[in-house]
């Protein structure tokens, strides 16, 4: 079998019917059974859904008409389970899922409640078929999805993967930790609620600063694990699929990192992308941080950390709601959403869309045998970062040396050497 995938589609307004770009994509997009991408949108129209307290960083909303400019790539797979999916709250919600169901296109990682979020979606091709499962760890906690039980309804929303994060440190320090806290009396509520019998007595060797979490640890270091419960509900669903599919495909959108840098990524998703393929997965597919991760071969299976952006319109946004506008202490009644986002991006100089990284990726091409990878090549894409508005953060074909540079670099400490050919392409080996 054959497969294809990309990460961030942002779309946020419709695609010219002459876009070269379908010419130049399509062919290679289209050589996978199975084609992927992530919809980083919210399909409901102006006015037609509230904005949420929250968002996954700017509101993002546009037409379900896009759905139709998606076509044409070849696309056949997606998920909307990333950080916006609740910007425009359930209405938004439930707007977005009508749109993709009556799309055509096979989606999984949102629901009416989590066991359906949670549930593999599958894909019929010629040869074989495939199933996807859609997760996300980078996430307000009210948009987790709800459980169903005999009396209530499960709770709309995504199938999420919570993260439990802890600071080790060396003895002395934790001991120092421990003396500010009671000086300050940072803790004080929760040891009130801890008296009073609702939280388990903290071990000798741990302890808490607000909401921080400190454990004894030869070295400082951050540690990040994967909420247990969550980690079968994930399993159960790749057991399920492993009955139902001859290839499972495992997207994860993730924003975490580890050390420094944004193109690492987090200790648990590294231990999550194995476990998943330890259990049965056979390709885990990365989206969330906008930039390109490294690529990991691990047991004949293909990982990608991130496949950055495909499509990136964050200045595209047409309208807000206030709740937009009042982060940049501004009124919707009174500004425009040119001066919203003028002002956020302090005078269009800084944000991801004035960073080259952004708008530089790749579309893989692995083909399989038997589950197993056989080969992986990679068409370098750009992004628009100029020019005609109705271009701008639309991909096509990269000849940029860049994208190579950038991609093996990161690589190689995973074990996966990529080089150029002559065909354009980009080839790994592991």
């Amino acid at each position: 079998m054959k497969f294809t995938a990309v990460g961030d589609m942002i779309i946020q307004q419709r695609i010219y019917k002459e876009y070269k770009g379908y010419e130049e994509l399509a062919p290679f997009i289209k050589q996978g059974d199975a084609r992927f991408f992530n919809l980083e949108t919210t399909l409901n129209r102006a006015g037609e859904a509230c904005g949420s307290e929250f968002s996954g960083g700017t509101y993002i909303r546009t037409n379900p008409e896009v759905l139709e400019d998606i076509k044409p790539f070849g696309f056949n797979m997606t998920s909307f389970n990333n950080n916006h999916a609740l910007d425009f709250s359930y209405e938004g919600l439930y707007k977005t899922l009508e749109a993709v169901e009556k799309s055509g296109f096979v989606h999984a990682g949102v629901g009416r409640n989590l066991d359906e979020a949670a549930s593999p979606a599958y894909l019929e091709t010629a040869n074989g078929r495939v199933a996807l499962i859609a997760v996300n760890s980078s996430f307000e906690p009210s948009m987790m999805a709800g459980v169903q039980s005999p009396r209530y309804p499960g709770r709309a929303g995504i199938n999420g993967i919570r993260v439990n994060t802890h600071i080790e440190l060396p003895k002395g320090d934790l001991e120092i930790i421990k003396r500010i806290a009671r000086d300050t009396k940072i803790n004080a509520e929760t040891e009130i609620v801890r008296a009073e019998g609702y939280r388990d007595a903290l071990p000798e060797d741990e302890a808490e600063f607000g909401a921080l979490r400190f454990k004894a640890g030869d070295t400082a270091k951050v540690v990040t694990k994967v909420n247990p419960k969550d980690l079968e509900r994930v399993k159960k669903a790749i057991y399920e699929a492993q009955f139902q599919a001859d290839y499972i495909i495992i997207s994860v959108h993730s924003h975490q990192l580890s050390g420094d840098k944004k193109e690492s990524p987090s200790e648990f998703l590294q231990e999550f992308a194995h476990f998943c393929i330890d259990n049965g997965a056979n390709a885990i597919v990365g989206h969330g941080p906008h930039l390109l991760r490294p690529i990991e071969i691990y047991k004949e299976c293909p990982i990608f950390y991130s496949l950055g952006d495909f499509v990136l319109q964050l200045y595209s946004v047409e309208s807000a709601p206030q709740d937009f506008f009042e982060k940049q202490t501004l009124l919707a009644a009174e500004s425009t959403v040119h001066e919203l986002l003028k002002k956020r991006s302090k005078g269009f100089t800084v944000g991801l869309m004035e960073d080259r990284r952004m708008f530089i990726s790749v579309i893989p091409l692995w083909e399989t045998e038997g589950g197993k990878l056989k080969k992986l090549t990679l068409l370098p894409i750009e992004m628009k970062m100029d020019g005609a508005k109705s271009d701008i953060g639309l991909p096509r074909i990269s000849k940029d040396p860049e994208v190579l540079r950038y991609l093996a670099e990161m690589s190689e400490p995973y074990g996966t050497e990529i080089t150029a050919g002559d065909d354009g392409l980009l080839h790994c080996k592991w």
